[in-house]
């Protein structure tokens, strides 16, 4: 059973462009990387290095130390009716927390094919406005509003 506890990171590179991936199992459905934690007491920056890994092929351990910066931002938010089954009975609400990645300009994506199928690098307006979650839109926004 998942755990209600999740991260989404921002992958985003110095000229402004954040990676966006498209879900294999719902087509048009863009985000960035998002995922829940193994187990419950799972550090959320491991689980957020962790789940960029899995998902793009990006290793965080390989980047400077702060490229991979918490948000300090969280949501909860109702998940969706037919992903409830993945979680205990009667758990309806999962908390997000949000992360943000610097990556190189060059940086090579390498798609997990059972999770996404497309990535697109667009310029952040664009790409909080293709975001399915409002949410992820939001985390982007706030990134590229931050002092």
């Amino acid at each position: 059973m998942k755990i209600p506890i999740s991260v989404l990171v921002v992958i985003y590179k110095s000229n402004g462009e954040v990676l966006l991936i498209e879900r294999a199992d719902k087509s048009g459905f863009w985000q960035s990387v998002t995922g829940s934690v193994d187990f419950a007491d799972e550090d959320l920056r491991v689980a957020a290095a962790r789940e960029v890994l899995e998902e793009t092929g990006i290793d965080v351990q390989s980047l400077p130390a702060n490229s991979l910066r918490d948000m300090h931002h969280q949501i909860e938010y109702e998940i969706y009716p037919q992903w409830r089954l993945r979680y205990a009975p009667g758990v309806t609400r999962n908390t997000e927390h949000w992360f943000s990645l610097l990556v190189p300009n060059d940086t090579q994506v390498q798609l997990a094919p059972r999770e996404h199928i497309a990535y697109q690098w667009l310029p952040f307006t664009e790409a909080a406005t293709k975001c399915f979650s409002p949410s992820n839109g939001q985390a982007i926004l706030q990134l590229f509003s931050a002092p």
